[in-house]
Parts: structure tokens; sequence; C-alpha cells
């Protein structure tokens, strides 16, 4: 359905938005989001994004995008009259990925802004070394699939800033890290003269926070919140 790719790799599609985005450089298939996230923080640049399919059916697919030090997901739907991307329909996909190939401009609801500058292939090349084992033995005897815990960290990114009340005003970079593992609440906040608040709760203070909309706050409090849950399984 849709696809982020040079012009020299473009190709036509046929019915079917998967089957037609098979030769797309930078159609990553079911990469999930994790996995592109880590994929694109870790050997992506800023600008750099792929194509991969959605949650939500076949003609949904996502669009990831590193901003920095975050990635951002757009959706992308195919429609028998062409792909919607935002608010822009391209009658085909060639139109769509001449859109891509110009570096375009995105501006979420948020207010933060992101040049498209380069779709990261789902081929790289890479080189056929392997370790010789020479030990192999078991510190532990008795166990079974069953003792196999699978374990990660959950990612999930969102950078920004944020105005902090307080009766000092500071200049210092970073003033201080606030470790989630001991916040025990997030939560929208009405209590200040500020609109778009929310708070942080910890032990032995609450954080209040104020983002330039409410939508973007919302998002932090989205985030946040997620955060927290993922925090709560790993202990």
């Amino acid at each position: 359905m849709i696809g982020f790719i040079h012009p020299d790799i473009m190709t036509c599609f046929s019915h079917k938005p998967a089957d037609e985005l098979q030769t797309l450089g930078w159609y990553h298939h079911d990469l999930s989001r994790h996995a592109a996230e880590a994929l694109l923080l870790s050997n992506g640049n800023d600008g750099s994004y792929l194509l991969r399919n959605g949650n939500e059916g076949p003609d949904r697919f996502a669009l990831s995008v590193r901003a920095k030090d975050s990635v951002k997901h757009f959706h992308v739907t195919s429609k028998d009259n062409g792909y919607l991307f935002g608010i822009t329909q391209f009658a085909t996909l060639q139109d769509f990925v001449n859109h891509f190939a110009n570096q375009p401009l995105l501006g979420s609801d948020t207010g933060t802004l992101i040049v498209l500058k380069c779709p990261y292939p789902w081929r790289v090349e890479e080189p056929s070394i392997y370790e010789s084992v020479r030990v192999h033995t078991a510190l532990q005897t008795g166990r079974t699939e069953n003792d196999l815990v699978p374990n990660a960290p959950s990612l999930g990114t969102k950078e920004g800033y944020l105005v902090k009340q307080g009766a000092i005003v500071k200049f210092e970079e970073p003033i201080r890290i606030l470790d989630l593992r001991a916040c025990s609440a997030v939560q929208f906040d009405y209590s200040q003269d500020r609109v778009n608040c929310f708070c942080l709760v910890f032990p032995e203070r609450t954080f209040y926070l104020c983002a330039k909309t409410g939508v973007e706050a919302d998002e932090w409090i989205k985030i946040l919140r997620w955060k927290l849950t993922q925090t709560l399984k790993g202990r």
C-alpha cells in the first residue's frame, strides 16, 4: 500500500497492496513497531524511515520515521482510488513514491516537524562471519522449556520540550533525570493556572508539566502510562 523508495526502484502495483509492495526496497513486511524503533534508533539517522505492515488490516500500513532520538509512526491506507497518507491522497503508487523522493516535511498534531530524508532498506549487506564454539556446557540441570523466560525492555519513545513548574528559572542542561520506576501515576492536572498540564506523582514530590497543546499533553500521558505499565510488568 505504501512505500518509501528512490525512483529507480519504483514499480507498479497489483490489486493487493501487500503484493504490490514486494519490490519496494524499504518495505519491511511484518516488522513490529518494537523492532522498527530498535532498528531506526540503533542504525538509522534523523529522517530515516521505513514502511511496514500495520495491525488494523491488510490495507493499513505504518510509516516509521526516526525523529532525532525518538521514532514516530504514521498510518498509510490503501484505497481503491489511491493511497491516503495524512490529509493527502495519491492517485497512484508512483505519485506517492515521487512525493517521498522529494523529501517531504511532516507536521503532526503535537507540532513536531520531521523531514523524510532517506528510506531504510530491508536488505542490508552483512558479513558471513561466525564464531566457533569451543566450550559448550550447562550451568544448571533439570530445567525445561517452561523455565525459559524471554526478557527484553519494551521500547516506546517520545521527545520534546515541556514547561516544568518551579520557583527558580534554571538554565543547566539537564536539570535532572526522573526515574519512572519510582513514579506511581501520570494524569492530567487542572489545578494549575496553565492549560495542557499533567503531573507525575513520585513518593517525595509531584512534578507538574505543561505541553504546548492538549494533543501533545495527551500523547505524553499515554506514552508515560504505557512505560509505567511495562515497568510494573518487569518487577
